[in-house]
């Protein structure tokens, strides 16, 4: 059900993979929402990926990206600009990624190269781009800036490694950049905290299943699903949320606040 909370609002969303990623949810519901908006990813996530199929049906533009690249970025963002007929007022960071996880290494046994690529990946291209948007004076007054994270940031979920280190770094550049966007453009920067959530990069991490059951038992309302998360989303990037900035906002039925749950107990108990 669409309620126009994003007409006439423009923006880019980083990361849509699949029908699984919680940004091609983000992406058809902020078109249905009517938004506007310019989709992007690496060159080898489009590759493997089926990203125009979405741009066909929102109506969008594919532009290729390397987040890690100041260059990539700078063609993004003017790019964007040109595409969208002016100033950007959302913007989607949805970019998380491991290769010690995805290789096996255990967190006491990383290969350092593969953690600061990983970091480089999913924290420092969350700066690149604010970074780059700022520079540009790329967005509009009131606009949104929205990353994903998880709360393996806040508490210690072993198997997901040092990805859990990447959301904590992911998490301060919101605050400490989202500062400085608030103060001299008047724009928010907020993270989302979603529960675990079967995407394509998610189901990458050993134990995986384990963590969406353990989550959804210990949660009172249950997980969150991607299609929770767009919704969420929506509302951060609709004016309704004029003032909300340098959250940490968890999307997660509940699970945040728990120490154990009755179904829990029951389980444990068997």
């Amino acid at each position: 059900m669409s309620h126009n909370l994003l007409k006439g609002k423009k923006g880019i969303i980083f990361g849509a993979l699949d029908p699984n990623s919680i940004a091609w949810v983000t992406a058809e519901r902020v078109f249905e929402e009517g938004g506007a908006f310019v989709l992007t990813n690496a060159p080898v996530a489009l590759r493997m990926g089926q990203i125009n199929e979405l741009a066909k049906k929102t109506n969008s533009t594919v532009i290729s990206a390397d987040a890690t690249s100041l260059d990539d970025l700078q063609k993004l963002v003017q790019e964007s600009m040109k595409i969208l007929g002016g100033k950007i007022d959302f913007v989607l960071h949805s970019i998380g990624m491991s290769i010690n996880v995805r290789k096996g290494k255990s967190y006491t046994d990383q290969n350092y190269d593969w953690t600061h690529k990983g970091l480089d990946v999913s924290a420092m291209s969350f700066h690149r781009v604010m970074q780059t948007l700022y520079k540009n004076d790329a967005m509009n007054e009131w606009g949104s800036i929205v990353a994903l994270s998880y709360m393996a940031a806040q508490r210690v979920f072993p198997d997901y490694n040092d990805m859990a280190d990447n959301k904590a770094y992911l998490e301060s550049i919101a605050r400490s950049f989202g500062y400085f966007f608030g103060k001299d453009k008047k724009v928010r920067v907020n993270t989302i905290s979603q529960s675990p959530t079967p995407t394509t990069a998610g189901q990458g991490v050993k134990g995986f299943d384990g963590f969406i059951k353990y989550a959804d038992k210990m949660s009172p309302l249950g997980n969150a699903t991607a299609l929770d998360c767009a919704n969420y989303t929506v509302s951060l990037f609709s004016d309704l949320t004029k003032r909300v900035t340098l959250q940490n906002l968890y999307n997660d039925g509940g699970f945040s606040n728990m120490g154990v749950s009755e179904s829990m107990m029951d389980l444990l108990e068997k």
